[in-house]
């Protein structure tokens, strides 16, 4: 049960990034830049294979120009 989860929540950080970056028009290699983080490991959060920290997930939140608590404002969350 506990690898589901697992599982499921990274999917659902992977959708929501690509949703946001997409809605901002920005490739994973300008936004990868932008968030000073591998354009690889982006493509992998972005494809749910990576257990992202908050650290990052703070990074990106701030590169996307919104809160983690806005990143996370989704009903994919839900």
């Amino acid at each position: 049960m506990l690898n589901i989860c697992l599982v499921d929540i990274r999917i659902k950080i992977g959708k929501r990034l690509r949703e946001l970056r997409t809605k901002k028009d920005l490739s994973q290699e300008k936004f990868s830049f932008i968030c000073e983080l591998d354009r690889t490991y982006i493509a992998s959060i972005e494809q749910g294979k990576r257990n992202v920290s908050i650290a990052n997930i703070e990074k990106i939140a701030n590169a996307l120009g919104m809160s983690t608590y806005e990143f996370f404002k989704s009903d994919l969350f839900k």
